[in-house]
């Protein structure tokens, strides 16, 4: 039987952005689809680390908490991003949890078919690496941003970088629904503070949530701003 080939989309005689969903159904991957409610536990920290996951629809929130209880945002994914990636690299237990943040649909595939895939189909390879170094690259800004940059300029960052802006592709202006809680946790402040900022970028056009958070490029003038 032959390979499958890795599907390959073209819109005006341009390629566009390799399908992740489309390869694991075409290759025949042995995988199962899970349905959470919002704010559903997809896993938490300390349970064993056995599968890779995709995310179909919807969202989910990646966080670890200390041994007081206290709670930190790692990162917020959507629709096209693969998580629980650790166990690939001989982890055994999850190191933070996993959280729906909408009604969210994920494929789950077992360590062991996700490292046959690897293998097996180099295209595929290449791009999930890619994929998981940018996601790496983004933990270590968020890092930094967190040590050295203000709340205003934090806070800003996270609406620009939930909007994917400055993507190839066209970034969405509307986000998907995301609470001040889940802000402040992601940025390492209060939601008083969150909500402060909030109302600032509002009155100077930088946001507007009449039909839902819709974020203007302009925001990009916080980060920016010395």
């Amino acid at each position: 039987m032959p390979k499958p080939s890795l599907p390959r989309r073209y819109e005006g005689g341009k390629q566009v952005a390799f399908d992740a969903q489309a390869f694991l159904d075409s290759a025949g991957v042995a995988k199962k689809v899970v349905d959470f409610s919002k704010r559903a536990t997809i896993f938490a920290q300390g349970d064993a680390a056995k599968h890779v996951m995709y995310i179909q629809r919807g969202g989910v929130k990646l966080s670890v908490v200390n041994t007081t209880g206290k709670e930190a945002v790692v990162a917020v994914l959507r629709p096209g991003d693969f998580f629980g990636e650790g166990c690939l690299a001989g982890q055994p237990i999850r190191m933070g949890s996993a959280t729906s943040t909408a009604p969210t649909t994920v494929l789950v595939i077992d360590k062991d078919e996700m490292i046959r895939l690897l293998h097996a189909e180099h295209e595929f390879s290449d791009r999930f690496i890619a994929h998981m170094l940018s996601r790496n690259i983004r933990v270590e800004e968020d890092l930094i941003d967190q040590l050295f940059n203000s709340t205003e300029k934090r806070l800003a960052r996270a609406l620009l970088l939930l909007a994917r802006y400055g993507k190839k592709d066209e970034p969405q202006r509307i986000l998907p629904k995301v609470s001040q809680e889940t802000l402040a946790e992601m940025i390492g402040t209060t939601r008083s503070r969150v909500n402060l900022f909030m109302n600032k970028f509002k009155k100077l056009g930088f946001i507007d949530n009449k039909n839902g958070l819709e974020i203007n490029s302009s925001l990009l003038s916080v980060v920016l701003h010395d």
